[in-house]
C-alpha cells in the first residue's frame, strides 16, 4: 500500500522539477546539484570553484541543510548571493524547496547556480531539483569503497568530484579501487581529482564545467 504514495510523492515532485529546469532555462541559469556525504568537502569545493570562476560568470548558492547556518554565512563572506533552506531533520532537498528559495533571487544577475544538498548518499539521489547536473562529491579521507557500498547515487551522477587530493596518501586512499568502483555503476560520468585548499585540478574541472554550460545554453 506504501508504493503508490511514493510514487505519487516523486511524480509530484518531478512536476515541480521541470518548472524548476525551465525557470533556470528562460532566465539563462546553469544549476548543479551537489550531492555528498556529511564532511567531504561540499562548501569548500563550491569556494574553490567560485574563487577560479571566469570574471563575467555570476555565481550564486542554496545551501541545504538539517539546522544552522553555518555554511550559508560562510559564502556570503564572499560577497556570494546565498539562500539557506533548513529541512529541520529531512535528509534531502526536493523541488518544491528550490522552487519555493528561487524567488529570494534576481535569476537574471546569475549564470551559475550551486544546490549543496543535504549531506547524504542515500535520499538526495532520488529527487530532480530540476538543475542541468547533478554532481556527486566524494573525499579521500572518506576511503575508496564509497561508489560500491552507495552506488544508487553514483549512478545517478553527470560527474564525479574526488575532493581532498592533498591528503590521499595520509589515507592511503586507493584510486585506481575508487575509479574500477565508479566505472562499473557508472562507465560514462567523468571523474575530477580536486583539493579545494590547494587548487589542484580546479581548473580542469572549471574547462569541463563552462563547457558543459556552453552546450546547455546552446
Amino acid at each position: 500500500m506504501k508504493i503508490p504514495v511514493v510514487k505519487q510523492i516523486l511524480s509530484s515532485n518531478d512536476q515541480i522539477a521541470a518548472e524548476n529546469e525551465k525557470n533556470f532555462r528562460e532566465n539563462g541559469v546553469f544549476a548543479l546539484n551537489l550531492m555528498a556525504a556529511p564532511g567531504a568537502g561540499k562548501t569548500t569545493f563550491i569556494l574553490a570553484t567560485i574563487d577560479h570562476l571566469p570574471d563575467s560568470i555570476r555565481p550564486a548558492v542554496i545551501e541545504g541543510d538539517l539546522a544552522s547556518t553555518i555554511d550559508a554565512d560562510t559564502i556570503s563572506q564572499r560577497g556570494v548571493p546565498v539562500i539557506q533552506i533548513n529541512t529541520g531533520g529531512g535528509c534531502h532537498l526536493d523541488a518544491p524547496m528550490i522552487r519555493d528559495s528561487l524567488p529570494h533571487f534576481a535569476l537574471t544577475d546569475i549564470d551559475l547556480l550551486f544546490v549543496e544538498n543535504v549531506g547524504n548518499l542515500v535520499c538526495p539521489s532520488n529527487f530532480n531539483l530540476g538543475t542541468a547536473l547533478s554532481v556527486v562529491v566524494s573525499s579521500t579521507a572518506e576511503g575508496h569503497d564509497k561508489p560500491y557500498k552507495y552506488p544508487g547515487i553514483f549512478a545517478t551522477a553527470d560527474v564525479v568530484i574526488l575532493t581532498k587530493a592533498d591528503i590521499l596518501e595520509v589515507f592511503d586512499f586507493d584510486l585506481e579501487f575508487f575509479e574500477r568502483g565508479l566505472k562499473a555503476v557508472n562507465p560514462t560520468a567523468p571523474l575530477f581529482v580536486v583539493s579545494g585548499r590547494t587548487g589542484k585540478g580546479i581548473d580542469t574541472w572549471i574547462t569541463w564545467l563552462m563547457n558543459r554550460k556552453d552546450k546547455y545554453q546552446s
